[in-house]
């Protein structure tokens, strides 16, 4: 009898799954989810059902540096007077812990970035080099810009004249220069002059300018080892160098140089959601961050030799789609539609249709190998530094000196696969148009041409009010909430108040296949001023710029509003603020904390780690913003998130005396001559 009742329970407990309304509000999403049980495969989204948080660990106050803990320090109960007594078996204090663990998750995220960047300017330096047939140098133009920012040399002196240095020597120099920032013995990180003046100032007050990348990294690590520093001032103090040298540093590296080696995005068209994949072609999604692979794979997959291969294989064509950032990257240079973002890499598989799933690095789950064994997906593992334990995965490592042949390799296995199909194709038929692409050198051509491309524009706009500020809105999705739901309701609700949105990552996926993404929508939910200035120009309320690396072009469209005058000195002081209303990852950790000390206003929904340890909190959440001109704030209501980023915006309105919409003037010719050109 008790053996019956053990497997009544083992029954009772394998079907409790998630509701798929509950669990997204995305309509491809629920239908997937609703597959997923139907065929008994197990998602994310049932297992965040079933496995709950440590609410201790939630607070940032369990410490595991040592193998005398884990040291578990819960907030005092409600009513408890007297000193906060809490401790480990060190004595580290609840301040201390939460420090360590707030700024190891920045040393993680940081990590991750920046190592992308170098991976970025090791094949850089290979292709400037001509040491690979496969890369080559796309944008000379960015490259001449980055290499005066880099301090290297783009004329030279001949008979007393300037002229122009052969574009070869300075891509060899400008990759040199670039990959000696992660481990150069002294100084500091070059592009920190990119930053507004008032802003590289403060840093150099508070003593925080990094030296190089890694080695800021690294010394979060020693700091936070048992037994170094115990202020967490000090720590925090720490983490801002290594944020600093992730967004002023690896990630923008990372972006310069894959403007360079694969060309700036500017506007293009795609679609987005799982609706773009095909039943009669073969499926080939690419999921991850690192795009040098992924070109590859985008140029071997359009090679007429390619298609007709697929096409003796019984397929019509070959579609590429894309997951998370890998997916942003492809999107914005070559169009290549969206296939979803990071919860919905299982649903992917689970539509029988793909064929492969390639994957690099970064937010990869393990489990999409354990679905594929369901499926005849061949999931595919690129990066000597991602792989995977189980059986099933392909391993085929990039080498950028033999791209071209690993991305044939790949290419051929997806198509092989397509007759193996064993269960029934069911693909959503959902899927959304939008206009990706943005960059800052894009939106400075929207908004004034080739000849008198400025942000004077935006900043008018701004001025006069029919823009009311401009808020970045990134970040990962995350599975203790509702998926793309935080996302869609901030970003609706500021641009329903003028708002103009910058995206990127998954939240930017999210926007798309919302429709958010495209001209028309700012008719449908935008307030009066920002859909004028949308329908004007010809953007959309919501800018895709990229993917999660991507974030260092907020940071110099930022400074290019402030450059262009009109809206103060530093980031700080104009009308923009900052979110991630479902991150989930470390890197999302470093990225909050580079747009906080670069000064602005930065609300996270979901969670902060921070909380167990109130006067930690407290310091990042309140004292920073006298510090940096920035701070950190938590609001997991995603209606209440975005009216704290709009009353932040009205605060720095008011502050610069812009608080009162101007009045429009119609312009006489006299009036027009006597405007400076």
């Amino acid at each position: 009898m008790a053996e019956d009742k053990t497997k009544v329970a083992k029954v009772e407990k394998k079907q409790k799954v998630v509701d798929p309304v509950e669990a997204s509000i995305d309509v491809a999403t629920q239908e997937m989810i609703a597959r997923a049980q139907e065929l008994n495969v197990e998602t994310v989204f049932d297992r965040a059902l079933t496995m709950k948080p440590c609410n201790i660990g939630v607070q940032g106050t369990c410490c595991k540096n040592c193998s005398m803990g884990p040291c578990r320090l819960p907030l005092p109960k409600a009513g408890i007077e007297g000193e906060d007594e809490r401790k480990g078996l060190c004595g580290a204090t609840a301040n201390t812990i939460a420090a360590r663990n707030f700024i190891r998750m920045i040393a993680g995220g940081a990590s991750a970035h920046s190592d992308h960047g170098r991976c970025v300017a090791e094949v850089f330096l290979s292709a400037a080099r001509k040491e690979t047939d496969a890369y080559k140098i796309k944008d000379t133009v960015k490259l001449i810009a980055v290499a005066k920012d880099l301090g290297v040399a783009t004329t030279v002196e001949v008979n007393g004249e300037e002229v122009d240095r052969d574009i070869d020597e300075i891509a060899v120099e400008t990759a040199e220069v670039a990959l000696n920032e992660w481990g150069k013995p002294e100084g500091e990180l070059l592009y920190l002059k990119r930053a507004p003046e008032a802003r590289y100032e403060i840093w150099k007050k508070q003593g925080v300018l990094p030296r190089n990348i890694d080695r800021e990294i690294v010394e979060i690590m020693h700091r936070t080892h048992m037994g170094v520093d115990q202020d967490y001032k000090n720590l925090i103090k720490q983490g801002t160098r290594a944020a600093i040298a992730d967004g002023w540093g690896g990630s923008m590296l990372a972006t310069d140089l894959q403007d360079i080696l694969f060309g700036a995005p500017y506007p293009i068209q795609s679609e987005a959601n799982l609706g773009v994949m095909k039943e009669d072609h073969v499926n080939i999604i690419i999921h991850g961050h690192e795009p040098v692979l992924s070109e590859m794979i985008v140029a071997v997959a359009q090679t007429q030799e390619m298609i007709d291969y697929a096409k003796e294989k019984g397929a019509k064509g070959i579609q590429l789609s894309g997951i998370c950032c890998t997916a942003n990257e492809m999107l914005q240079r070559h169009g290549v539609p969206l296939c979803g973002n990071f919860l919905q890499q299982e649903l992917a598989i689970i539509t029988g249709a793909c064929d492969a799933m390639v994957v690099d690095i970064q937010c990869i789950m393990q489990n999409i190998a354990n679905v594929a064994k369901c499926f005849h997906t061949k999931v595919i593992t690129t990066h000597p530094i991602a792989r995977m334990e189980q059986d099933n995965v392909i391993h085929i490592e990039f080498d950028e000196h033999h791209a071209i042949e690993d991305a044939q390799r790949i290419v051929k296995i997806a198509i092989d696969n397509f007759e193996n199909r064993v269960v029934e194709v069911m693909i959503p038929q959902h899927k959304a148009p939008i206009v990706a692409g943005f960059g800052v050198e894009s939106i400075e051509y929207h908004l004034g041409g080739s000849f008198r491309g400025t942000y004077y524009t935006l900043n008018d706009n701004i001025i006069n009010g029919r823009i009311r500020g401009v808020a970045g809105v990134v970040g990962c999705n995350n599975a203790r909430t509702r998926h793309n739901n935080d996302h869609i309701i901030v970003v609706k609700e500021l641009i329903k108040n003028d708002v103009l949105v910058l995206t990127t990552g998954c939240t930017a996926i999210a926007c798309a296949m919302e429709g958010l993404l495209t001209p028309e929508s700012a008719a449908v939910y935008c307030g009066p001023g920002l859909a004028e200035v949308c329908e004007t120009v010809g953007i959309p309320p919501v800018l895709h710029m990229g993917s999660c690396v991507d974030n260092s072009r907020i940071l110099l469209a930022a400074t290019e509003v402030v450059k262009a005058g009109g809206l103060g000195n530093d980031i700080s002081e104009w009308p923009v603020a900052g979110s991630a209303p479902e991150w989930m990852s470390e890197k999302a950790i470093s990225i909050g904390h580079y747009f906080v000390v670069s000064g602005v206003y930065t609300v996270f929904g979901v969670t902060l780690p921070t909380s167990g340890a109130p006067v930690f909190h407290d310091y990042i959440c309140k004292e920073f913003e006298k510090i940096y001109g920035g701070m950190w704030d938590i609001e997991p209501d995603p209606i209440k998130h975005a009216h704290k980023m709009i009353a932040h915006i009205d605060k720095k309105r008011k502050e610069l005396g812009i608080d009162r919409a101007r009045e429009r003037v119609l312009m006489d010719m006299a009036s027009r001559q006597a405007i400076e050109a």
